[in-house]
């Protein structure tokens, strides 16, 4: 029963298979095996790709199943159709598109479990590209709200400033009437006198200024602190809402680059399996002798040729009979009185009738 599933899945000819030894049946049951547990990795390739794109296990397992179902028929197509020569490179020169396409299924097939097989390294790699792309969203974001920021420090140290400098005027204002006071500078006369009156009033309406302007510019520092803590906050948030995005940047493109970034070496030798395992039937065909089948199924081949070539060359010489004869009898038809008379007669009314419609027409355009 399972020799005959994987003679099946081999493409070769069950009924002459089944008048040949068992050696020679054995081999084409090797070469379905082989088709068959290929088209099984495939699916689970398949399906563990198809995961990491739709996230769901349904979805994945269907195409998967297709997908398989997909390189099964492949397969058993491309072993099926080579077929023994007498000249191993006519052989070759036939097997080679099909050893291209047997390639180009080993890269599809290997690729997703190489994902599969290097996981935790590529689950790493990712890792450091996330934190990278954290780093530079974040960047790239404060772009945005940086030189805003900057504008209100800018502004806040300008207010605080000029309170300052205030400040220094009306301690030098101060000290100044102070100094007049004692005698130390100004008229250098102990006392408050007019002098020392006019320094004190002027200190006195500075230093309301003084409050006046700490007042306003607390005022305006506290607004642009809000600014800046809305900005801060925008900035924030903007940084939270781009984050997913970033956290699942673990798609099947992502995973692949990712993969690239490892050492290549142990991803070869894993596509030469998986090469190996594809190819094998083929050129397990191409370097196998001439077995029991390929005679038998030459010679099946051979009959249909010929039956066909005979159906033809008999349609050739029935038609070039028929032509003879056709040629004969229309011969003799030209001879004959009676059919000239007959059509000499339909050709009569036949110019008759056109001649009296064509009276009619110019009839009725007169």
């Amino acid at each position: 029963m399972l020799k005959r599933f994987f003679i099946l899945c081999s493409g070769a000819d069950a009924d002459i298979l089944a008048d040949s030894s068992g050696g020679e049946q054995n081999k084409y049951a090797g070469i379905g095996a082989t088709v068959f547990f290929t088209a099984i990795m495939a699916f689970i390739a398949a399906s563990y790709a198809l995961y990491t794109v739709f996230d769901n296990y349904f979805s994945a397992v269907f195409f998967g199943l297709i997908w398989g179902l997909l390189i099964f028929n492949l397969d058993r197509f491309i072993v099926s159709t080579i077929k023994k020569k007498e000249n191993f490179i006519d052989e070759l020169l036939q097997a080679t598109p099909r050893i291209i396409l047997a390639i180009i299924i080993a890269i599809v097939i290997s690729k997703p479990l190489e994902l599969k097989i290097f996981e935790k390294e590529i689950d790493r790699v990712l890792l450091e590209q996330k934190n990278d792309f954290t780093l530079a969203n974040k960047e790239q974001i404060a772009t945005q709200y940086t030189p805003a920021i900057a504008a209100i420090e800018t502004e806040i140290g300008s207010l605080k400033q000029e309170v300052t400098t205030k400040e220094t005027e009306v301690n030098t204002l101060y000290e100044t009437y102070i100094a007049e006071a004692e005698g130390r500078k100004g008229t250098e006369i102990i006392g408050k006198g007019p002098v020392y009156k006019e320094k004190r009033e002027k200190h006195d309406a500075a230093l309301a200024e003084l409050a006046a302007l700490k007042k306003t510019n607390t005022e305006k520092i506290a607004g642009l602190e809000i600014q800046k803590s809305q900005l801060a906050t925008e900035y924030e948030s903007q940084v939270v809402t781009s984050q997913p995005v970033i956290d699942n940047f673990d798609g099947l493109m992502a995973r692949v680059t990712a993969l690239n970034e490892l050492p290549w070496l142990p991803s070869f030798f894993i596509f030469l399996l998986f090469l190996a395992i594809e190819t094998s039937p083929i050129f397990a065909k191409l370097l196998s002798p001439k077995g029991e089948y390929d005679f038998k199924l030459e010679d099946l081949e051979s009959e249909v040729k010929t039956w066909v070539a005979q159906k033809e060359d008999q349609r050739k010489v029935s038609l070039e009979t028929d032509h003879a004869i056709n040629d004969r009898v229309y011969g003799d038809l030209t001879e004959e009185e009676e059919l000239y008379e007959y059509k000499k007669k339909i050709a009569r009314e036949m110019m008759k009738k056109q001649q009296d419609a064509f009276y009619k027409r110019q009839t009725g355009i007169l």
